[in-house]
């Protein structure tokens, strides 16, 4: 049983191991695409430029081209840099309000405190209050007897109700009742 722990464990050194070594291949790898990426870059917006045959007008001519292109793109890199300053300060200002929102104190957990009627007085009461309540010896006690009557009084009483107030005489009765308007 010991062998294979440890040959487990050389095994899981050994994968780490390749693994690293991969993951710096892949790493330099992707330097070297990075810099080719630049090179073409470089090639295709700045084209190397042949000075040599070059007479002191054309010198000039391509200073000023040179000087007129840098100046646009000193603009572009303003702007640019303006519009990511406004996002920052808006990011910073809407931060602040979903922490406003949300509060700024974290809330505890409350534990749940059992307090009888008693020690409810007593915090309110001072030491006067000692006679403990029995809330339950208020309460009015009903009998069931009592509740069936009355539920089956109603039942016949409705029911005599509703025939008695159909049809055309009900109606008159309904208006009888009501007496003459004042």
């Amino acid at each position: 049983m010991p062998e294979k722990k440890s040959s487990i464990s050389v095994g899981v050194v050994v994968l780490q191991s390749l693994m690293v070594a991969k993951a710096k291949e892949d790493l330099e790898q992707e330097l070297v695409e990075k810099e080719k990426q630049k090179e073409k870059y470089l090639e295709e917006k700045a084209p190397p430029l042949n000075i040599n045959s070059m007479s002191l007008e054309e010198l000039q001519k391509l200073c000023e081209e040179l000087h007129s292109k840098i100046d646009v793109v000193d603009e572009e890199r303003y702007d640019i840099e303006a519009k990511v300053m406004h996002n920052t300060r808006e990011i910073k200002d809407l931060n602040i309000k979903v922490v406003d929102l949300r509060g700024k104190f974290k809330r505890p957990n409350l534990r749940r405190v059992r307090v009888s009627a008693d020690a409810i007085l007593r915090s309110l009461l001072g030491s006067k209050h000692k006679v403990s309540l029995d809330l339950r010896a208020n309460l009015k006690s009903v009998k069931k007897e009592d509740t069936e009557k009355e539920k089956t009084a109603e039942v016949s009483d409705w029911r005599k109700n509703v025939e008695a107030m159909s049809g055309m005489e009900g109606r008159k009765k309904m208006f009888d009742a009501q007496g003459p308007p004042q």
